[in-house]
């Protein structure tokens, strides 16, 4: 087998107002496991499709072990040994593990579906990856971690020598995550090459040999993982050092309480919460999955009309059965799910930037489009939104411009309360790091925030105090300078 698994050579991609990838070129090791690092928008996504065959090359040449390469559909890669592990499932949810995993072609007896034979064939595919599924399950009953684990059968069982790993820990939990990397290690024991497109550092370096830099579509560095840091990486894809990768403080002034929850709870999974943030105050919300924290962010923001309890904003009780009705208050909430809740992806970046804010756009009938369009290029400019244009549709973005979409229409509209739920999931380390500048900016203005993350050195570095939630209920409230990431953990867990 050739030391060379991939060679990319010169590659250079165009979409639609936007160069994102030109003249790449670098190697990768047989039986290496290979970081692609590079900030939202550098391309790193772009060239594992292309390897994978979901898109083509405008130009250059891939070359697998020694041999030309041009795959121009994905079952065309799997072919010749080329799988990929995408970020965003696409599966037939109503259908069984078995059905998906032979959907490509299915077992038939003459013009009859072979059942029988299908379900052999599904078995045979998992264990290949030593994972242990009903095969008859439908797939929409799996967890996500489950979901992943059956793109991966699917390309070990059908040969595949080289996979692509797309940000494949970005919606699992630790438990999950912990399977997938044994998993890797194994797949690696046997040979299999990968491609590991992260953004998580702590991923990077305990799984990978060499890590590939991109930054805007182009080339920066290769190699070998023992010869960086973090901080080194994090130059190599933002281009810049980066002296405070985290804010220690972010110098508001606290001011009156902007909100106040007493005794709030719901059916959906939690009760009796109680806190207050005040103008100026960044609140964290710690909690393991499940804790009840995305619950009563929504429950405050309106979306839960079965909670219970009494809301204060700004010195008022208030009633909030809408997001319509929070709106009106001043509270705006960047949902976990950016994608499915936050956005609107088929409509334009624009739309997006300033759909909460129409009304005061509105004359009659019609937008005042100069004015929508120059308070757009205003938070483009304050939050670096990578687009094409204002027009490109959301859908178009990386996921770090995404984010930066979602926080420019709360910016718009002005929220004296603004809760952030995961702003930072999915994002680069330069993205996070704008995000980070950014809650440290507006707290600096008066903005209560409250900030629910599951990254505990973002909010030992950024609350002021932390809330913490196990199982629906609070546990404890710790002021950051007693904070720490093994107390913060332990309540967590339940563990004295």
């Amino acid at each position: 087998m050739p030391d060379v698994a991939v060679a990319f050579r010169g590659i250079t991609k165009r979409f639609p107002g936007v160069l994102a990838l030109e003249d790449v070129s670098f190697e990768i090791a047989a039986g290496s496991m290979h970081a692609l690092c590079g900030e939202n928008g550098a391309g790193k996504s772009t060239l594992g499709k292309i390897l994978a065959g979901v898109h083509t090359a405008d130009a250059g040449e891939v070359r697998l072990f020694g041999q030309p390469f041009a795959a121009t559909r994905p079952e065309h890669a799997l072919a010749a040994g080329v799988g990929m592990v995408h970020q965003e499932l696409a599966f037939c949810e109503n259908l069984s593990v078995a059905e998906n995993l032979c959907l490509r072609a299915l077992p038939a007896t003459g013009p009859f579906l072979s059942r029988a034979a299908m379900y052999r064939e599904a078995e045979s595919l998992l264990a290949a990856i030593d994972a242990r599924l009903d095969v008859r399950r439908r797939v929409g009953e799996l967890t996500i971690g489950q979901q992943q684990m059956l793109q991966i059968a699917a390309a070990v069982g059908h040969g595949a020598r080289v996979i692509v790993f797309d940000e494949p820990t970005s919606s699992l939990s630790q438990h999950e995550a912990e399977k997938l990397y044994e998993l890797m290690a194994r797949l690696r024991e046997r040979g299999v090459t990968g491609i590991y497109v992260s953004h998580r550092m702590e991923e990077i370096f305990r799984l990978c040999d060499t890590v590939t830099v991109l930054r805007d579509g182009r080339h920066v560095a290769t190699e070998p993982i023992a010869a960086l840091d973090t901080g080194r990486i994090v130059e190599l894809m933002i281009g810049r050092k980066l002296e405070q990768y985290f804010p220690t403080d972010h110098g508001a002034t606290t001011g009156e309480e902007r909100l106040r929850v007493e005794g709030l709870s719901s059916p959906a999974g939690f009760r009796d919460i109680s806190f207050s943030v005040r103008a100026g105050e960044v609140v964290g919300m710690a909690g393991l999955v499940g804790a009840g924290r995305s619950e009563t962010a929504a429950a405050i923001f309106g979306l839960d009309g079965r909670a219970t309890g009494r809301i204060v904003v700004d010195g008022r009780p208030v009633v909030i059965r809408s997001p319509r009705q929070a709106m009106r208050l001043g509270i705006g909430l960047v949902p976990e799910d950016r994608k499915r809740q936050g956005l609107v992806l088929s409509m334009s970046s624009l739309a997006n930037t300033t759909m909460a804010i129409l009304p005061s756009l509105a004359r009659l009938t019609f937008v005042r489009s100069a004015e929508e369009r120059a308070i757009g290029r205003r938070f483009f400019e304050r939050l670096r939104v990578r687009a094409h244009s204002l027009d490109a549709t959301a859908a178009g973005l990386s996921g770090g411009n995404q984010q930066k979409l979602v926080l420019a229409k709360w910016l718009a509209a002005r929220c004296q309360v603004l809760i952030l739920d995961e702003p930072t999931r999915g994002v680069d380390v330069g993205a996070k790091a704008q995000i980070h500048a950014l809650i440290a900016e507006l707290a600096a203005e008066g903005v209560a925030v409250l900030l629910i993350s599951s990254e505990l050195p973002e909010l030992l570095h950024l609350a002021t105090r932390v809330i913490v939630l196990r199982d629906g209920r609070i546990v404890g409230e710790v002021p950051r300078v007693e904070a720490t990431q093994d107390g913060l953990m332990r309540l967590m867990a339940g563990v004295a």
